[in-house]
Protein backbone atom coordinates (compact mmCIF):
# COMPACT_ATOMS: atom_id res chain seq x y z
CA UNK A 1 0.00 0.00 0.00
CA UNK A 2 1.29 3.42 -0.92
CA UNK A 3 1.29 5.55 2.22
CA UNK A 4 2.83 8.57 0.52
CA UNK A 5 0.94 11.62 1.67
CA UNK A 6 -0.36 10.05 4.89
CA UNK A 7 -0.75 12.76 7.51
CA UNK A 8 -0.22 11.11 10.88
CA UNK A 9 -1.73 12.46 14.10
CA UNK A 10 -2.24 11.24 17.63
CA UNK A 11 -4.83 12.08 20.23
CA UNK A 12 -4.53 15.36 22.07
CA UNK A 13 -5.09 13.26 25.21
CA UNK A 14 -1.90 11.28 24.63
CA UNK A 15 0.36 13.87 26.25
CA UNK A 16 3.88 14.72 25.22
CA UNK A 17 5.88 12.13 27.13
CA UNK A 18 5.62 9.24 24.65
CA UNK A 19 3.92 6.38 26.39
CA UNK A 20 1.45 3.99 24.84
CA UNK A 21 0.14 5.89 21.84
CA UNK A 22 -1.04 5.16 18.35
CA UNK A 23 -1.05 7.46 15.36
CA UNK A 24 -3.86 7.62 12.83
CA UNK A 25 -3.82 8.81 9.23
CA UNK A 26 -7.33 9.34 7.89
CA UNK A 27 -6.60 11.68 5.00
CA UNK A 28 -6.12 9.05 2.29
CA UNK A 29 -9.12 8.02 0.17
CA UNK A 30 -10.92 4.87 1.32
CA UNK A 31 -8.57 3.86 4.12
CA UNK A 32 -7.64 4.71 7.72
CA UNK A 33 -4.11 3.76 8.78
CA UNK A 34 -2.99 3.10 12.37
CA UNK A 35 0.54 2.57 13.74
CA UNK A 36 2.37 2.43 17.07
CA UNK A 37 4.33 5.58 17.93
CA UNK A 38 7.08 3.50 19.58
CA UNK A 39 7.68 1.47 16.42
CA UNK A 40 6.60 3.51 13.41
CA UNK A 41 8.34 1.16 10.99
CA UNK A 42 6.99 -1.97 12.69
CA UNK A 43 3.81 -2.26 10.67
CA UNK A 44 0.59 -0.46 9.92
CA UNK A 45 -2.99 -1.58 10.35
CA UNK A 46 -5.48 -0.50 7.70
CA UNK A 47 -9.22 -0.12 8.18
CA UNK A 48 -12.05 0.90 5.93
CA UNK A 49 -13.48 4.22 7.13
CA UNK A 50 -16.71 2.48 8.23
CA UNK A 51 -14.79 -0.16 10.22
CA UNK A 52 -12.67 2.53 11.88
CA UNK A 53 -15.77 4.51 12.91
CA UNK A 54 -17.25 1.34 14.40
CA UNK A 55 -14.05 0.58 16.31
CA UNK A 56 -13.89 4.11 17.73
CA UNK A 57 -17.55 3.99 18.80
CA UNK A 58 -17.03 0.68 20.62
CA UNK A 59 -13.87 2.01 22.31
CA UNK A 60 -15.77 5.07 23.53
CA UNK A 61 -18.51 2.90 25.03
CA UNK A 62 -15.98 0.70 26.81
CA UNK A 63 -14.11 3.66 28.32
Amino acid sequence: MDMTGAQWRKSTRSGGNGGNCVEVADNLPGVVLVRDTKDRDGGTLSFSPASWRGFVELAKRAA
